[in-house]
């Protein structure tokens, strides 16, 4: 049987669905979300750009989530961010993983809301 894989929106007016993580990826970078985040202690960082945001200079303007439904380990969020300076880019993050520490900050800017 094939792994399924259910994708939950995390603002109901939004119109994109994606069938799987590398779909969603490839899909959003044409939209122009470009860059590729790291979480980092006190933000987000872009070893590309050489430049690293804290919580404050940058807003989650939207997340996917990917729930595998037979290994846990496929739990992931994908993160569209958008910094105060005019970049755009993809954060995913494996929840459950283990990333070191993290700001308190950051920790809020991520969570989240369930309706």
């Amino acid at each position: 049987m094939a792994e399924q894989v259910s994708l939950k929106k995390a603002n109901k007016n939004m119109e994109n669905s994606y069938s799987s993580l590398s779909v969603a990826i490839e899909a959003l970078q044409k939209e122009g979300y470009t860059v590729d985040f790291n979480l980092v202690e006190e933000g987000v960082e872009a070893k590309s750009l050489k430049n690293t945001w804290k919580a404050g200079d940058l807003e989650v303007v939207r997340y996917y989530r990917f729930e595998g439904m037979t290994n846990p380990g496929d739990n992931t969020i994908l993160y569209l961010i958008e910094t105060n300076d005019g970049n755009k880019g993809l954060l995913v993050d494996a929840y459950g993983a283990d990333t070191g520490p993290v700001s308190k900050e950051m920790i809020d800017k991520l969570k989240i809301q369930h309706e």
